[in-house]
């Protein structure tokens, strides 16, 4: 099969498309011809060097894809060969066949293209983890999301307001504002020209946010506190500001508020075919009658997969970027 390669770590040119052997699925797994990936921010950084695949994972970027079922191993019940389904993966979704856990695949929704599918897993399972099963937004709540054009962004924007929340978010730049606002954001923040703290506080009447999920990490955590109501939760999910910070303990206790920090791609199994199994039950269906829909900026080719990460570290993207195989 041809797979995305990297030989060595470095920019977008060091991604090559490669003749590499099959993957063979072992128990509990079913292997998936895939028809269509997408490119994270984690994939940059394992480019770059930064971020190793877990122990046992495949070695080619790609933390989701989609396709059909082309071989079941052992013990694994409830999907076969020619299912369409797509997968949150450790990696290998850069390649013409990669081998997925059986917990961590989903049936493609009904009404949805094959390809767009690739969209979802990746999105889904951090936005529903983290806001909904860690966070517990509820309805009337206040979420801030920060890079609410991006794909997470876009997708936590529609689950907000999908359960009765109001959404605001912060964005750089007003083309990007405007496809939040088109999602249904509430309150639109450009972080180039506001303050996020202050916008949010005149907005909210002196409020905050009662959640705040957020992709910058150091750079904006006691920015963050100052944004959080009273028992607001703070949940990091990315380090694009940086990795340490001086953390104000008598600002947090007073907020009464909590702090979290996730990644989703270390997980054991059994973790991550829960959060699977709970976006399959709640995000699904919305998904089915058009509630949710995936954000999609483009679909390129697996050969201009380069192309795909510059685009991805210029930020001009809005919602998800697709390689097709």
């Amino acid at each position: 099969m041809r797979a995305i390669t990297i030989a060595e770590p470095g920019g977008p040119d060091v991604l090559t498309l490669a003749d590499v052997p099959d993957p063979v699925p072992a128990e509990g797994e079913v292997l998936v011809e895939v028809a269509a990936s997408a490119v994270n921010r984690a994939d940059v950084l394992q480019r770059q060097g930064f971020y190793d695949p877990p122990p046992g994972a495949s070695r080619y970027p790609g933390l989701e894809c989609s396709g059909r079922v082309v071989a079941v191993g052992t013990g694994v019940g409830g999907w076969a060969v020619g299912d369409k389904v797509c997968a949150l993966l450790s990696g290998g979704g850069y390649a013409e066949k990669v081998a997925v856990p059986a917990g961590q695949l989903l049936p493609v929704p009904k009404g949805l293209d094959l390809v767009d599918a690739a969209a979802l897993p990746e999105v889904t399972a951090t936005v529903w983890s983290n806001v909904f099963q860690i966070a517990h937004l509820r309805p009337g709540e206040t979420l801030l999301v920060h890079g609410g054009s991006s794909g997470i962004g876009t997708m936590a924007i529609q689950l907000g307001k999908a359960i009765g929340a109001k959404v605001a978010v912060t964005a750089g730049g007003p083309d990007k504002l405007e496809a939040c606002r088109e999602l249904g954001a509430d309150i639109l923040i450009n972080y180039r020209e506001q303050d996020f703290v202050e916008e949010l506080r005149e907005t909210t009447a002196g409020h905050g946010a009662d959640v705040i999920l957020d992709v910058i990490g150091a750079k904006y955590l006691d920015r963050n506190l100052d944004a959080l109501a009273v028992n607001g939760r703070l949940i990091i999910i990315g380090m694009q500001g940086g990795i340490q910070a001086e953390l104000n303990l008598s600002k947090l206790m007073t907020k009464r508020a909590a702090i979290a920090a996730t990644g989703l791609r270390a997980r054991p199994l059994e973790e991550k075919a829960a959060i699977v199994a709970a976006v399959r039950e709640h995000v699904w269906p919305l998904i089915e009658n058009g509630t949710v829909k995936p954000v999609i900026d483009r679909v390129l080719p697996i050969e201009a997969a380069p192309e795909a990460h510059r685009l991805m570290e210029s930020s001009t993207h809005i919602g998800k970027i697709l390689l097709q195989l």
